[in-house]
């Protein structure tokens, strides 16, 4: 990817008002995105409020409505930018129009679709995933307009709406629309990593994780039937109790912890910033993979990168104290370690639940991991757009722990990278999909900026005076 020197300045404190409320404003739009299983009722307001934010995108950003081609999938947003040399691709810039449900509204400090802009926080429910890398890449495009910028090649934004439940609708069609039409771009940026603060013990800086592929996705369902009858009178074991055993067995033998070449490359980006005596202990990476694993899997955030985790979340069955249930069923979540795949999933819960009468089975969607390549030609450019903007950082590899669109475009591009260069604690992870979500100014301000220079390397170079109109 070449282009011309990125501008010299220094990156914004905060946001203005101006630009705070066009976020702010997008989080009101209640865009939730419902599993099939929630009721027809509940999925009638998002379609008008997927038409609201519609609006007010094309409002609120005049320039790139002028300029840009747009097509729509149904509330999904495919733009191209063309560039001066059109049939090249520099980059697909993916996110997200889509929220998921709000759990407990009692527990919010504002109102989750309010839109609340304060002196420190815009608060709502995707004002971090993701509704806030939106409109960023909206507001550096705009700007990049108006101050007579055009890519040396074509840029497309694709905007989905239905990623929170798995982009059947929005990135599948986006991402043929694009294999159809040729399209293979240098770059493939979407949302997954960000900068993280006390990653592990021992590094005394934050972390930007710039992930460069994705684990897989499974859910499993065990079921039981039985014959019922009263509680009196049970049996050696009950629908339920043969659930509660199988989903026992199946947490208390997780799937074996494995260093993969991309965590084994973000340990050793990550060498120089690592206190001595593990800086020694990676000199004989071989033979310190189990231990290398065993610090990973301390945490829970770390776990996920070396192990294909298990997480049991759904359990029910039986209608009343009385009654011996004639049903019971489990759902178990898997985010899949490449390496591992949806089969050897299935089959480590038959081998392991040892229980002919356990119906095992996937419901749902599934994803393979993606491939395990290293970081792409591109990978360089992300990582020096990241510490310009968020100085003094570390920058290293790793894999999204969940599923993102950017998984249906894996093809399409000779770089992937998963990346935000937003500074968050553990407090603030939690919010996302949680309570509280928010993104403050300065982070907002970093994701604008970012993009705003990515757009300046991936311009062409001003025309000189005298050349040919």
């Amino acid at each position: 990817m070449t282009g011309n020197a990125a501008r010299t300045h220094t990156t914004p404190v905060v946001v203005d008002s101006h630009v705070a409320e066009r976020l702010a404003q997008a989080l009101r739009c209640t865009t939730v995105s419902y599993e099939p299983s929630d009721t027809a009722e509940s999925t009638e307001p998002s379609d008008a409020e997927f038409v609201r934010l519609g609006a007010h995108l094309e409002q609120s950003f005049p320039l790139v409505h002028a300029e840009l081609e747009l097509e729509r999938f149904g509330h999904s947003r495919l733009y191209r930018w063309p560039g001066v040399e059109p049939d090249r691709v520099s980059a697909i810039l993916l996110a997200h129009q889509d929220v998921v449900p709000v759990d407990d509204l009692q527990r919010w400090t504002h109102p989750p679709f309010a839109g609340v802009v304060d002196d420190e926080f815009i608060w709502g429910r995707g004002a971090i995933d993701d509704k806030s890398r939106l409109i960023a890449i909206l507001e550096a495009v705009e700007s990049a307009l108006a101050a007579g910028i055009r890519p040396q090649h074509t840029i497309y934004l694709a905007f989905g709406h239905d990623e929170e439940v798995f982009g059947d609708d929005g990135a599948v069609r986006m991402a043929q629309r694009l294999r159809e039409s040729g399209v293979h771009a240098d770059l493939l940026l979407d949302e997954g990593g960000v900068i993280l603060d006390d990653i592990a013990d021992g590094i005394d800086r934050p972390v930007a994780s710039i992930m460069v592929g994705e684990k897989g996705y499974a859910t499993v369902r065990l079921s039981v039937s039985a014959v019922g009858g009263h509680s009196s009178m049970p049996g050696k074991q009950t629908a339920v109790g043969r659930i509660a055993r199988a989903v026992s067995r199946i947490q208390d033998h997780p799937m074996p912890l494995r260093l993969t070449p991309v965590v084994s490359d973000m340990v050793t980006r990550l060498r120089h910033v690592m206190p001595e005596y593990r800086r020694r202990l990676l000199r004989f990476a071989g033979l310190a993979t189990p231990v290398i694993t065993r610090i990973l899997a301390a945490r829970p955030q770390t776990e996920a990168m070396v192990r294909t985790t298990t997480a049991p979340t759904v359990i029910r069955g039986g209608v009343k104290p009385n009654v011996l249930p004639q049903q019971a069923e489990a759902l178990v979540n898997f985010r899949i370690l490449p390496g591992d795949s949806v089969e050897s999933v299935l089959a480590h819960c038959r081998k392991v639940v040892r229980d002919a009468d356990v119906r095992i089975e996937l419901v749902g969607m599934t994803s393979e991991p993606s491939p395990g390549k290293p970081p792409g030609p591109a990978f360089d450019m992300i990582a020096g757009l990241a510490e310009s903007v968020v100085p003094g950082i570390a920058v290293t590899t790793g894999i999204v722990p969940g599923a993102t669109d950017s998984r249906h475009y894996d093809d399409l591009a000779a770089t992937r990278c998963n990346f935000a260069p937003i500074l968050l604690t553990k407090a603030d992870v939690e919010t996302i999909h949680g309570t509280d979500e928010r993104i403050s100014l300065v982070n907002y301000a970093r994701l604008i900026e970012f993009n705003r220079r990515l757009i300046d390397q991936l311009a062409a170079p001003p025309r000189t005076q005298g050349a040919d109109a």
